[in-house]
């Protein structure tokens, strides 16, 4: 009993440690691309790529962690030690991110510094601080120890979700040096891993402490190359031995080389372990490009956190209602993206570009490009263009003439206009002096990556207007002018300002801004006449359908995910508890190379892509089961007893080879004389 109180009171520690850790971690990631993109400017093919590079190098890193922990300081001295250089990654980061200090270039480097450091303090800690929880546990204490890991991955979750939530709020709701306050949205997520570090140096008295056992990898890399080597070289005569390693034996103990045994048999099982991290990890990258495309009107909160929400839901109900009604049966437990797809304007293949007409030349047009049979019927005054249109072109780029004339005349006008393949244009068509002119103008046609619409205005009449609608400003040339694409919420709005105000100009009645699409709005002569163009359409499938995958996905990490945690302990020798946990994190880590080579690779559209990654994961899945049922569990502690009475036995065989045969015969003599 005394046992399980210390065992609370550190839960507590370490829970409290884990939930503010995660808090920093989590907190500084959920800015860091707008950092990249809108502090420091870059573009955002590479403010992506350095963040997934980040990310991969916080996996890579607790192979470093462990492997200290386990052969040099111990699991307590480089959880403090990897936190100090946690929070000084923190720090640098913080520091580079005031205006004040330096150049861009200072900058730059103040942030990379502080994210390598980062990178080895989070990745050194995190196989450390799961193993080392599962140490406070006693052989009998299995049941607590399972409770242990489900609470601490409890915490992870908690800490993710508040932090999610309150570090894009000081960013952007508190300005500092005149601007979104990056600084302070780094500065908490420091603050917060000081408070993790200081709440774990406080448990230090309770803790139970295993001293490190040497430079073990280095041991266990020399033991299977010498058993590579012992067995190529082995003679015809000598005996056949169960198991390759066992040709270890003339130089490394038994217990080493069934140890060495155990640990590779865990990671071969982890083999098929990364795909289902590749499928889990897309919720922050695909199923978030996913949801851009739908229709956000259902919900009004980030889904990024619902996963962290759904396991602070479901590690209970696992817990304390399925798993104990699972075991009373004996049983031990240890197409939507196609239809969002339809608003999809695809772009044109090579030697092709996309084309559509507005027609504001006041009356009914035909058009014709040599070449080309795109607009067989005349085009309507005013109408809003049904659907882009492929124009060959056959090369990289060209010029072409187009041909123009009003539906009741024989006159023909043309025009001449640069084309480029891949990209998308409008055509303006609009009157003058001489007839006809027109107006190339390039289009957006990407979905915007945070839902929101676009829009953009053409203004015929002469004078230059400026409008604003929400917290979008746009400044309009006159004479068929054409204003730049900006983003606006989504919502309804029907009294949009136009500075100057005039007869000509006055309150507009937009209507509908919808999710995910592209407008492109006419201004006419008249009091408040405008017609409104939808060049990309809406989205048209509620973000209401991803719960369900959220739902299940969470389902499968409350199973996959805390298990594996505490499976990875459990089936690990007492000297390479850390090692095995940073095996069970490379699978994260691997999961994601493999994200990275399909995605960037396979050049397939999404939905191909969801289907691909779901069928990979069925079939893995499979593997998976049958390697498990040819996986017998071990218990270390069962282990290290027998190696222990094996050790005692051999010594005492040892000391009776070294005695003559008269101190044998004392012996017998000393026994018999105190029985």
């Amino acid at each position: 009993l005394r046992d399980l109180i210390r065992c609370n009171h550190i839960i507590a520690f370490i829970v409290v440690n884990e939930f503010c850790e995660r808090f920093s971690y989590y907190g500084m990631k959920a800015v860091l691309t707008l950092y990249f993109m809108y502090y420091l400017h870059w573009d955002r093919d590479l403010s992506t790529a350095v963040y997934h590079a980040f990310s991969s190098l916080c996996y890579f890193t607790p192979v470093l962690g462990a492997l200290i922990a386990d052969s040099w300081l111990g699991k307590f001295k480089t959880i403090i030690s990897l936190s100090i250089v946690y929070v000084i990654g923190h720090v640098v980061k913080s520091v580079g991110a005031i205006p004040h200090v330096g150049d861009s270039t200072t900058h730059i480097a103040l942030s990379m510094v502080g994210l390598i450091l980062i990178a080895f303090g989070t990745g050194g800690i995190k196989p450390c601080v799961a193993a080392f929880g599962g140490d406070q546990f006693d052989e009998e204490h299995v049941n607590e120890r399972r409770k242990f890991f489900s609470i601490f991955y409890m915490s992870i979750n908690a800490g993710s979700v508040l932090s999610t939530i309150i570090t894009p709020m000081l960013r952007a709701d508190v300005q500092c040096f005149g601007d979104d306050c990056y600084a302070l949205a780094f500065g908490v997520p420091a603050v917060l891993m000081i408070i993790a570090l200081v709440v774990f140096i406080a448990g230090s008295g309770l803790y139970k402490k295993n001293p490190p056992q040497g430079n073990i990898l280095l041991e266990v890399c020399n033991c299977i190359g010498f058993a590579i080597k012992n067995r190529w070289n082995r003679s015809k005569y000598d005996p056949d031995r169960k198991h390759w390693l066992d040709w270890a034996e003339e130089r490394y103990s038994r217990r080493l080389i069934q140890e060495i045994k155990m640990v590779l048999r865990v990671l071969v099982l982890y083999i098929p372990l990364p795909m289902f991290w590749a499928l889990f990890d897309q919720q922050g990258s695909r199923w978030t490009l996913q949801a851009t495309r739908m229709n956000m009107a259902f919900v009004r909160v980030s889904f990024s956190m619902l996963n962290a929400l759904l396991i602070l839901v479901f590690v209970p109900i696992f817990d304390f209602i399925i798993y104990p009604l699972v075991a009373l049966c004996r049983i031990r437990i240890t197409c939507k993206n196609m239809q969002g797809h339809k608003s999809v304007v695809h772009p044109a293949p090579r030697g092709k570009c996309l084309l559509q007409v507005f027609n504001v030349a006041g009356r009914n047009v035909t058009v014709h490009i040599p070449g080309s049979d795109l607009f067989p019927q005349p085009i309507q005054h005013l109408q809003d263009p049904p659907e882009y249109k492929t124009l060959p072109l056959g090369e990289n780029s060209k010029r072409l003439s187009i041909n123009v004339s009003y539906s009741e005349d024989d006159v023909t006008y043309q025009c001449s206009q640069n084309f480029t393949e891949k990209k998308a244009y409008s055509l303006v068509l609009y009157p003058a002096t001489t007839g006809i002119q027109c107006k190339l103008v390039n289009d957006y046609i990407e979905k915007n990556e945070t839902g929101k619409a676009l829009l953009r205005f053409i203004n015929t009449q002469p004078e230059a207007v400026n409008l604003t609608v929400g917290e979008a400003d746009f400044h309009v040339p006159g004479h068929y002018g054409v204003s730049r694409n900006e983003t606006v919420e989504r919502g309804l709005y029907t009294e949009v300002s136009c500075i100057p105000q005039s007869e000509k100009c006055s309150s507009l009645d937009l209507g509908l801004l919808d999710f995910g699409a592209a407008y492109t709005v006419i201004l006419t002569e008249g009091k408040t006449v405008h017609y409104k163009m939808e060049d990309v359409k809406a989205n048209n499938v509620s973000i209401a359908w991803q719960i369900p995958q959220y739902v299940l996905i969470t389902t499968g990490e409350v199973m996959f995910s805390i298990t594996g945690l505490e499976f990875s302990y459990s089936q690990a020798p007492a000297n390479m508890k850390s090692v095995l946990q940073a095996g069970w994190l490379l699978t994260v880590a691997f999961g994601n190379v493999i994200v990275l080579i399909v995605a960037e690779g396979a050049g397939l559209e999404q939905w191909v892509e969801f289907l691909l990654f779901a069928c990979l994961l069925v079939g893995v899945s499979i593997i998976f089961s049958i390697m498990a049922l040819f996986y017998t569990y071990v218990d270390p502690d069962q282990l290290d007893k027998i190696y222990l009475e094996d050790s005692v036995k051999e010594e005492e065989d040892s000391n009776l080879q070294k005695k003559t045969p008269d101190d044998i015969y004392l012996n017998k003599i000393d026994t018999s004389t105190k029985l």
